[in-house]
């Protein structure tokens, strides 16, 4: 009814404004032939678009392998022409010589382990015979924005030379891999979120920009606890910056002698309250001369916060200490085996490259 109304007012509008006593006749009009058929205006965007995206998997291709083992398959991104190849640790798992195979083809070829850092989930394998290897072009992960364009390149489910787009989500997201026979339980402070799918046997691939860069190496996809699946278009990479500055270690040194991480000196593992919900991470053992034990920690203690911020399992104490540098003087917040609570204050240490 409002609309005509409101369609009857504006004729009479219309009406009322013509000669008195003299009806409005709307004026003629000539047929006009419409204007022919062009092609949308988002064609050449979209061809624009496509030609990239097939000039970047071109160029980056062949600077992925897949990697083989006894156990599992994974990917890993080819680092120099000296036959390096940086990959994840969890990849690797506990083999020391694997198989790679390349996505332009070829026979398999062997590889060995340099070495693996675990803690940042990340490894550098190098392949025996390094000839025709293409290293990989790497950007400064540093610069990434959100929203930026990326592709993903790897071998999920062991389907070799795969690619998936999609936009970089997030940026500095600190997350930890669920402890399993196939997992380091690594915590990767800094990660890159995105939305393109990451599956199992992307990890130790690639993320890279429309510039043909690296700029991630994929690691892991997040999961959802409601379905006890897969959260599809939330995955995580560690940042080129990370993964180069490693594997120059690995490479140089046989090593990691700077992790540039925080490190309290223990092992623990998360308690469980009687109502059934975690409430600290028990003290197992504490290293000797480490920043637990000048703090004067003890085994049986329970860490309740460190540096004002609640632990109340293993996880969470790892991603806090990620928050901090190796020298940070901070409280921590203890419970003691008699039941009494301390505030201790301890200076961080550096977290072991081994």
């Amino acid at each position: 009814m409002g609309k005509v109304a409101g369609g009857l007012a504006a004729a009479v509008l219309l009406t009322a404004c013509g000669t008195a006593g003299t009806p409005v006749v709307p004026p003629r009009t000539t047929p006009t032939t419409p204007p022919p058929a062009s092609a949308p205006a988002t064609a050449a965007p979209v061809q624009a678009l496509e030609e990239a995206y097939e000039r970047v998997i071109a160029e980056v291709l062949p600077s992925i392998v897949q990697i083989n083992t006894k156990v599992g398959l994974g990917s890993g991104v080819v680092y120099d022409a000296e036959g390096h190849v940086i990959t994840n640790a969890h990849v690797v798992g506990e083999a020391t010589v694997m198989n790679v195979t390349f996505a332009t083809g070829g026979s398999p070829r062997k590889a060995r382990l340099v070495k693996t850092f675990a803690a940042g989930d990340l490894a550098v394998i190098k392949v025996d015979d390094a000839q025709g290897l293409q290293p990989a072009r790497w950007g400064d992960s540093a610069k990434l924005r959100v929203g930026q364009l990326v592709l993903a390149m790897g071998n999920p489910l062991g389907l070799s030379g795969s690619v998936t787009e999609g936009i970089v989500s997030a940026l500095g997201r600190t997350v930890t891999e669920p402890e399993s026979p196939g997992s380091t339980g690594a915590t990767i402070a800094g990660a890159i979120q995105t939305s393109a799918s990451i599956n199992p046997g992307n990890s130790g691939g690639a993320l890279v920009d429309l510039s043909g860069r690296v700029i991630g190496i994929p690691t892991l996809a997040a999961s959802d606890p409601t379905v006890g699946g897969a959260a599809p278009g939330i995955g995580f990479a560690i940042p080129s910056n990370i993964a180069l500055d490693i594997a120059a270690q690995i490479i140089e040194h046989g090593k990691v002698i700077n992790s540039h991480r925080a490190a309290l000196g223990i092992r623990g593992n998360t308690i469980i309250g009687a109502d059934g919900q975690p409430t600290g991470v028990g003290v197992g053992v504490v290293e000797k001369s480490s920043a637990a034990a000048r703090a004067g920690l003890r085994e049986g203690d329970v860490i309740i916060a460190i540096g004002g911020r609640s632990t109340s399992t293993m996880a969470e104490l790892t991603e806090a200490l990620t928050t901090h540098r190796p020298g940070d003087t901070v409280p921590l917040k203890v419970v003691r085996p008699d039941g009494k609570t301390d505030t201790v204050t301890v200076t961080l240490g550096e977290l072991s490259g081994e």
